[in-house]
């Protein structure tokens, strides 16, 4: 058997330089990270990753959610701030392949593996730079990417991959001005004032002001014809006239009436008649 050689802390701290725990995210920014809530972490997220459009570009909010997501759960599972640091390096490596390298599925999964390759063995030479993390570590973040990513790869596909049409929402509104009024009063609303009130009160008061005219000896005010008083059709009339033109219109309107409830009766009976003759038969 081979033995394992020991490392000291600083080994480690080097070795961590050389792979890939701090090739994302530097190890000042993994700690500021550390000592953040949840929105502190999506906060200092937007700032490292300068994704500023996050709130109207669906694209940019899934990546945040994405890395937001997946450092909350490494600091779920106690990881060290150099496995905090190379799992979002592995988080970045896939999903740029899926962008950039336009990987498959099954193309993605065999980097990972590739990646993975040395964990749990001692300077191995097979190593894909992940060495820090313990075997049982390796199969979390394994079944944390197969649940997150790699489940919803086509999605990911769609998102990067698929352009998508604009949709701009608007709304016009027309905007209708008061049109100056010739009266001293302006038109009434039909839901504010009824015509009848208005032609008797506000129509028939003149529409120009009196005009002024100036003179040698001050100030004359030019006359206006008087307005017209409207005249009662009904003027001339007593109420005997009145009652006796409704009388003779009631009583022709009773009477047309009377003939054709007749006809209406008559054309019945004869109905009726030509319906019994033929039960007779029967």
């Amino acid at each position: 058997m081979y033995g394992c050689e020991i490392w000291t802390e600083e080994d480690k701290m080097i070795k961590d330089d050389e792979t890939m725990a701090w090739k994302f995210l530097s190890a000042t920014q993994i700690n500021t990270l550390l000592e953040q809530d949840i929105p502190g972490v999506q906060k200092q997220l937007e700032e490292f990753l300068d994704l500023k459009q996050h709130k109207t570009s669906l694209k940019e909010a899934v990546v945040l959610d994405y890395y937001v997501s997946g450092f909350c759960w490494a600091k779920e599972m106690d990881f060290a701030a150099a496995q905090i640091a190379g799992f979002m390096t592995l988080l970045n490596l896939l999903l740029e392949n899926l962008d950039t390298q336009r990987m498959t599925l099954v193309e993605n999964i065999q980097e990972l593996r590739r990646t993975m390759a040395g964990v749990g063995l001692c300077r191995s030479e097979k190593s894909g730079g992940f060495e820090f993390f313990t075997v049982d570590q390796a199969k979390a973040v394994v079944g944390y990417l197969e649940i997150s990513l790699f489940q919803h790869y086509a999605l990911y596909e769609y998102l990067f991959h698929s352009p998508r049409e604009e949709i701009v929402i608007g709304d016009e509104n027309v905007v209708e001005l008061v049109k100056p009024a010739d009266a001293p009063f302006p038109a009434p609303l039909e839901e504010g004032l009824a015509c009848d009130i208005y032609s008797a009160f506000i129509a028939l008061i003149p529409a120009a002001e009196d005009v002024v005219e100036e003179t040698e000896g001050g100030v004359q005010l030019e006359e206006q014809p008087e307005a017209e008083t409207p005249v009662d059709p009904l003027t001339g009339y007593c109420i005997d006239d009145i009652k006796s033109v409704l009388g003779e219109v009631t009583t022709e309107m009773i009477s047309h009436l009377q003939t054709e409830i007749n006809e209406k009766l008559q054309m019945q009976e004869e109905a009726y008649s030509v319906r019994i003759e033929k039960l007779k038969k029967t």
